[in-house]
């Protein structure tokens, strides 16, 4: 049997990494071993930035509902513990969709807590 060199997979790995890392600064870009290392290093950055990106939309969303609630007189611990008493089962994210985008329907909310 005549031997078979691994030429044409050797290049399509090689490739494919390189196109994964195109747009990268420097060698990263072009030098296959330098490329290997950002690529993997991408992969776990975006892993991590894709747990953070929840975290930080999060934070976003409670800043918006304690500046809507202070409108009210209220904090925003104060009003998350009144609308528990109340039996309201609104995530943050919806209320502060609805401070930010129905202010008046938010303003009606914020009544029926407070009484």
């Amino acid at each position: 049997m005549t031997r078979i060199k691994g030429g044409l997979l050797h290049r399509k790995r090689r490739t494919g990494i390189l196109k994964h890392t195109k747009g990268f600064r420097w060698g990263r870009k072009s030098k296959i071993k330098v490329a290997k290392v950002a690529k993997m290093k991408a992969g776990q950055h975006a892993f991590v930035d894709r747990r953070k990106k929840k975290r930080t939309a999060r934070q976003l969303w409670l800043v918006r509902l304690n500046a809507a609630v202070r409108k009210y007189d209220l904090s925003y611990s104060k009003f998350v513990n009144l609308l528990k008493k109340a039996n309201i089962e609104l995530d943050r994210k919806v209320l502060s969709e609805l401070a930010l985008k129905y202010p008046a329907v938010f303003k009606k909310l914020v009544e029926t807590v407070k009484k």
